[in-house]
């Protein structure tokens, strides 16, 4: 006899993570909501669950908002930037533009910029297209509150995303280029590459040697670049798939250091995004399925 309950969650798991993951930028935190989840819905009595879809949402929603509160306290203390947690995702994110865009370092970062109810609300609406009745039965609201609360979180993430969603093959060049020219120590190469107000974001978790602070402007951030690698021998950098767009992966004497992720618009870096978490890193030596 199938196990109903084993069966509907493992066919709804990867899209119960990718909510989890959008939710708290952490995919740790996100594989114990997980648990938490499959926990709660063990205990439901199955025969009366009309959609389970629809109730397993609503059961990972409520689990990261309890947990995106405790992520909250725990950044307050957090030694310098704190930066989402990097996915090697698999080949067919990128092909879904809007998830991909999604689950990009740029956008992952302005929905750090939101309230839990406000991230649960624009998730759940703009990136899954739930209907505002799920979505006010998940986050424990009413429809015509949901539906101010999308209103207020898409006017916020509007005016702080990249204005136009850049193509894989655009990535891709800008990736090429600014690999070049950090391999060369081009800095005239790698000026041409960034915005003038670009920023540099670094993420050490206190662990690991990384900017205190962000970096911003081309000069600053093309120096410290140039400066600090050539000062360093024994590391190499690839090209890898991370959160549905092209990354750079570092590696020194051949083992992960960091990823950088990039922000482009209007052609040009606006933002660089390193990575060098070790706690950060675990999920970088396989991929991961997201789903919509």
């Amino acid at each position: 006899m199938p196990d109903v309950a084993t069966d509907s969650f493992v066919s709804h798991r990867n899209l119960l993570f990718t909510i989890a993951y959008e939710m708290l930028g952490s995919a740790a935190d996100a594989e114990d909501v997980l648990q938490e989840t499959w926990l709660k819905w063990a205990g439901v009595e199955h025969d009366v669950v009309e959609n389970h879809r629809a109730y397993l949402v609503r059961i990972v929603t409520r689990q990261s908002l309890s947990r995106l509160r405790t992520l909250g306290r725990r950044k307050e203390s957090y030694v310098g930037s704190w930066l989402p947690e990097p996915l090697l995702t698999a080949p067919d994110v990128a092909e879904d533009v809007e998830l991909a865009d999604s689950v990009s370092m740029a956008v992952m970062l302005v929905l750090e910029t939101l309230t839990p109810t406000e991230r649960a609300v624009f998730v759940l609406r703009e990136v899954f297209a739930l209907d505002y009745d799920e979505i006010a039965a998940a986050v424990d609201k009413t429809p015509a509150a949901v539906r101010q609360i999308a209103h207020r979180a898409r006017s916020h993430v509007a005016a702080r995303r990249p204005r136009e969603v850049v193509t894989q093959a655009e990535s891709r060049e800008a990736l090429a280029a600014f690999q070049r020219a950090t391999e060369t120590g081009d800095l005239q190469a790698l000026l041409d590459l960034l915005a003038p107000d670009v920023v540099f974001l670094g993420d050490g978790g206190g662990v690991k040697q990384a900017v205190p602070r962000p970096v911003v402007g081309a000069s600053k951030v093309a120096r410290m670049l140039v400066g600090g690698l050539t000062r360093v021998a024994g590391w190499t950098m690839e090209p890898a798939q991370v959160n549905g767009y092209p990354a750079l992966v570092f590696k020194f004497d051949g083992e992960l250091d960091a990823v950088i992720a990039l922000r482009i618009e209007d052609g040009l870096i606006s933002g660089l995004y390193a990575v060098r978490n070790p706690a950060k890193l675990s999920h970088m030596d396989r991929e991961t399925t997201l789903r919509r």
